[in-house]
């Protein structure tokens, strides 16, 4: 009996296990950013964005977060030039699949040149916000640009994305990297503002990085500044980690797996959140008209050698900085440009400089650290009597203005500007810490004046090592004007914005003239 009633046990589970209906549980799609999402923009709760104009063609951008895990999600896009869609000018459909992290790019072609376009997306029964974007002219009469650097979400809100968003007439916004950060919680931030980088920890893994610029882009202040304006952007180090070079990085140890690997998640990751052309190298130029060729040059992973150790290691004229590829098509790309303005988009200060800290005078990550390829874009420019060129740089957290040549200084005249070859804006960051997160207001003030002097930089005119913001350069054929504006604090929401110094140089000059 006892054997009849296990089997008759066992055959009644079979019966009743095959009887009973199967339970399809659907599991939520939930991300570890979800929490910050704004509902009423579901489901493209990251917005819109749009990047690298040609005077034909554009990048849009979105990303699609659906309420299950999809395989395949079946994405409208439209491109109108009235923004109640109208006139309708270009549409299509495309897929997007968890393997691009649901995110969708589209370089939108046949377009007209130095046209406004309004484009939005249309996916699981939503609709996007709609995005505004330019296409480059064939000729200008003026060109705006607002230039920016270094946004880590730990050190506060983003005002100065906020207020870019409203500027009038930018033909687009020049990212110079340092887009996010790759640092866990606290590490490098101010965590007291309530803001922390997701996940808390440093990011290594594919879900890492997408996850921390899932974080960024729900930031309101970011997502009006790509939705009213196209960027162009590049990568610095944090894209990657701290001082990222070719083969390695200052925050990249042995016990954080293979570096190549990470960089190449980094990579991915980068070309599926930004508007930017996949394309097997990262620098490019673009054209604005005979106004202006913009050449944005990536200074970490096409070429980038070791840093040095300090100013005395024996390596140091061996050291590259664009690496040999690079350095041709630059010179070749600089040699043959035949606008008016050439804008060198520039991670790191190009111009020499002396910090001035009894404890930290050069800075090895900077083109001072590549002291043969920095001499070489001098003879580039010089050797070839090139003329107009404007480096703008990133990185620093601090506000520059140099009329740019090359130390030792027995050339260079600082009143006539004769010997300088070009000039150079570095811009503050977005809110990344400067030298007032550290120091007194009134020391560091002390310091600026102590750098500025002839003894130490003769050819740096200005800086701010303070306040945070960005920089407006605005040109013409006859002149370039740069405005350094400054947000009053990142501590809070706050809509203030004044300008604190203003700067042109006259075509054929590389004198900077002081108007405010």
């Amino acid at each position: 009996m006892r054997r009849f009633s296990l089997v008759f046990y066992c055959v009644g589970c079979l019966f009743f296990s095959f009887c009973k209906p199967s339970a399809h549980v659907i599991e939520p799609f939930l991300e570890s950013t979800s929490h910050l999402q704004d509902k009423n923009l579901k489901p493209f709760y990251h917005g819109v964005a749009s990047g690298d104009p040609l005077q034909n063609s554009v990048i849009i951008w979105t990303r699609v977060t659906p309420e299950t895990s999809l395989s395949k999600i079946e994405v409208k896009w439209e491109v109108s030039t009235d923004k109640m869609f109208n006139n309708n000018v270009l549409n299509g459909i495309v897929n997007t699949y968890p393997e691009k992290d649901y995110t969708i790019k589209v370089d939108v072609k046949s377009l007209l040149p130095g046209t406004t376009y309004y484009y939005r997306f249309k996916a699981l029964d939503g609709v996007s916000p709609i995005g505004i974007t330019r296409t480059s002219p064939e000729s200008y009469k003026e060109l705006k640009f607002a230039i920016a650097s270094c946004s880590n979400y730990e050190f506060g809100y983003f005002n100065a994305y906020g207020r870019m968003a409203e500027e009038p007439g930018l033909d687009a916004i020049i990212h110079l990297g340092d887009y996010i950060y790759e640092y866990g919680e606290g590490v490098y931030g101010d965590t007291t503002i309530g803001r922390v980088h997701i996940p808390k920890y440093e990011i290594l893994s594919l879900s890492d990085y997408r996850s921390r610029y899932s974080q960024y882009r729900l930031d309101p202040d970011l997502q009006a500044a790509h939705r009213n304006h196209p960027f162009i952007t590049i990568w610095d180090d944090h894209e990657i980690t701290d001082n990222a070079y070719v083969d390695g990085a200052n925050n990249h140890q042995e016990d954080e797996g293979d570096y190549q690997k990470r960089k190449a998640i980094a990579k991915q990751v980068y070309y599926e959140w930004m508007p930017i052309r996949d394309k097997e190298y990262h620098y490019r130029k673009l054209s604005f008209g005979n106004l202006a060729d913009l050449f944005m040059l990536d200074e970490r992973l096409a070429g980038r050698t070791k840093q040095a150790e300090g100013p005395d290691d024996p390596q140091l004229k061996n050291k590259k900085l664009l690496g040999d590829a690079q350095m041709t098509w630059f010179e070749i790309t600089l040699k043959n440009s035949n606008a008016q303005w050439k804008i060198i988009g520039n991670q790191v200060i190009y111009s020499y400089l002396d910090w001035g800290y009894p404890e930290f005078r050069t800075n090895m990550d900077s083109w001072d650290g590549y002291p043969t390829d920095q001499q070489k874009v001098a003879d580039i420019i010089k050797g070839n009597s090139i003329e107009n060129v404007i480096f703008v740089t990133g990185d620093t957290h601090r506000a520059w203005a140099f009329e740019a040549t090359n130390e030792p200084f027995n050339s260079y005249n600082p009143e006539t500007a004769e010997g300088a070859f070009a000039v150079e804006f570095g811009v503050s960051s977005i809110n990344s810490a400067n030298a007032d997160e550290r120091f007194s207001s009134e020391s560091v003030r002390a310091h600026e004046k102590k750098i500025m002097s002839p003894d130490l930089n003769p050819h740096l005119k200005f800086t701010n090592m303070r306040d945070h913001g960005y920089l407006l350069l605005t040109l013409t054929e006859e002149e370039a004007t740069a405005n350094f504006k400054i947000v009053n604090t990142n501590r809070r929401r706050d809509p203030n914005i004044y300008t604190e110094k203003v700067f042109s140089v006259m075509k054929g000059s590389h004198k900077l003239i002081s108007k405010q």
